[in-house]
């Protein structure tokens, strides 16, 4: 008997014992764990927060997604996946989920979330006319209840290093242009300011915003600039007869880059590190705007999905003109990319010269951080 109940409580500590092991194994650890990846700005970077909120900003319906590989809408302003998207692909983690998505729970909090929110700007009074969305300032708010609920999950230490090893993507400015300052002839903020000092006020704005996300442990953080804002569809219906860019809106883009450089430099030097990395949009786009043939597109005017010159009045919808081939256009609707450009504009993100990606590209980011992370 005495031998039995022996081997009996052997067993048992030996079963403990696994189950503990087992346990480890499954249970969320932050070394295990992919790099996180954070999205904060608009329509660009968006993958369905707007879904969930009652807005005109949103792309939650055919013929968006007609590419993605469910064929469904998903709320990207894309025919098929995003920026974000691509990132994840090439830093080895899955898609991050929109922050008010419910599937965002448990273990899919590690691979981060999406912020982003069709429609905002640097300015809480940009894109009114959308109704609802998630303001710049609302989605700093939702990245501290995220690390509440990654504290619940890890642990305080846990949780905040995770934020830190983390990669960020921010894309804000071009809605503070076409979406409020140009959004109609003599607008409030374009007779409260001249161009030069609208660009300085909403630069001066944006450093707010980047320091906030330092302070809430972003260290490697993706700005992107404005695209080429003149070029887009949208502007081109309104103003190019022969599908020339507007020279106002290039000018107000490269001054927005410029300044945004300048600052870039400035909180890094504060910060003694690389935080802030600038990836310049604006030439990024206008390699295949100027030469859509040199990088497979026919056509780098006319939006795939529109109605209107160049297909870029109103919205894209069922009602629709709708390309067979989207591949063939760098614009996808009025604004927005083809997946097909969006992937290029990513190659330069992750292996471009100083002259799209400055202090350093993506690539460069992920060897050095791997002998840190």
């Amino acid at each position: 008997m005495a031998a039995a109940a022996t081997e009996a409580a052997s067993f048992l500590a030996s079963f403990v014992l696994g189950v503990l092991a087992l346990s480890l194994v499954v249970s969320p650890s932050v070394s295990d764990a992919a790099r996180a990846f954070f999205v904060f700005g608009d329509s660009l970077v968006d993958n369905g927060n707007n879904n969930y909120l009652v807005t005109t900003a949103r792309a939650d319906a055919p013929p968006y997604g007609i590419d993605y590989p469910t064929h469904q809408a998903t709320g990207r302003f894309s025919n098929g996946i995003n920026i974000p998207d691509i990132i994840s692909e090439h830093i080895g983690g899955d898609p991050t989920l929109p922050y008010l998505s419910p599937m965002l729970s448990g273990i899919r909090l590690l691979n981060g979330a999406n912020f982003a929110s069709a429609g905002v700007g640097i300015l809480n009074d940009t894109g009114i006319q959308f109704m609802n969305m998630i303001r710049i300032t609302q989605q700093m708010e939702y990245f501290k209840q995220y690390q509440k609920r990654l504290e619940f999950m890890l642990g305080e230490q846990d949780a905040s290093r995770h934020v830190k090893r983390s990669l960020v993507l921010i894309t804000l400015g071009g809605n503070d242009f076409v979406n409020n300052y140009y959004l109609v002839p003599f607008s409030v903020r374009s007779r409260q300011f001249s161009l030069p000092d609208f660009v300085t006020y909403i630069i001066s704005e944006y450093k707010k915003i980047l320091m906030t996300l330092h302070q809430l442990g972003a260290r490697r953080v993706l700005v992107t600039g404005t695209g080429p804002l003149g070029c887009v569809p949208a502007r081109l219906a309104q103003s190019s007869i022969d599908g020339t860019c507007d020279p106002e809106l290039q000018r107000a883009g490269t001054l927005f880059n410029s300044h945004l450089v300048q600052v870039i430099n400035k909180l890094n030097a504060n910060y003694g590190a690389d935080v802030f990395v600038a990836a310049n949009a604006f030439n990024m786009h206008m390699d295949f705007i100027t030469n859509p043939r040199k990088y497979g597109f026919v056509t780098s005017t006319v939006a795939c999905c529109g109605q209107g010159a160049y297909n870029g009045v109103g919205l894209c919808t069922m009602a629709s003109n709708l390309c067979p081939r989207r591949e063939n256009n760098v614009f996808w609707d009025a604004y927005h990319p083809t997946e097909k450009a969006s992937r290029i504009i990513v190659s330069r993100f992750v292996a471009g010269s100083i002259d799209y990606m400055h202090p350093m590209n993506l690539s460069t980011i992920m060897e050095l951080d791997s002998k840190l992370l």
